[in-house]
């Protein structure tokens, strides 16, 4: 394969993206994490902070390349010259949700396929979510993310509650 889009909000990146992305970096020549600039929720991080972390956590791996997109998936995979969009599963219910993008892209972009990688079951239960509430109640986020992004975390926080 030669290259492959990883999308996501990764808001932030956990231990369980980071599998993904590794084992994705292994299946393809050109490994792109698309960070998704989503005007509907309201991150964390700023999409240009976001794209700094994953730079920084993947640096160690030479055919990842981080970039930021909005719109549609299978534009953002288009303009990559990406065949594949790579997804990652937990459980039975991101798999309804999944498939149902997965299908959807498919009827959009004829050549474009999704596979799906299973989460290491290490971190079969994390997810970004997870890991913002357990620092809001300033818990150790250790064993979820990179140290450097758990002190961004914990600095954002602090600085939120400063406001």
């Amino acid at each position: 394969m030669a290259a492959a889009i990883y999308p996501g909000s990764f808001d932030p990146v956990t231990y369980g993206h980071l599998d993904i992305i590794g084992r994705a970096s292994l299946m393809t020549e050109r490994l792109v994490v698309g960070v998704l600039n989503n005007s509907s929720k309201n991150p964390m991080f700023t999409v240009e902070e976001r794209v700094e972390m994953l730079k920084e956590a993947c640096s160690h791996l030479p055919n990842v390349e981080i970039r930021s997109f909005s719109g549609l998936t299978v534009d953002f995979a288009a303009e990559e010259g990406a065949s594949v969009i790579v997804r990652g599963l937990r459980a039975v219910t991101d798999f309804e949700y999944e498939l149902q993008l997965a299908q959807t892209n498919r009827k959009i972009a004829p050549a474009l396929d999704t596979i799906f990688l299973t989460t290491n079951l290490e971190y079969s239960y994390l997810s970004s979510s997870i890991v913002k509430e357990i620092a809001a109640y300033r818990g150790d986020i250790s064993a979820f993310v990179p140290g450097f992004i758990a002190d961004a975390i914990h600095n954002k926080l602090k600085s939120e509650e400063q406001i």
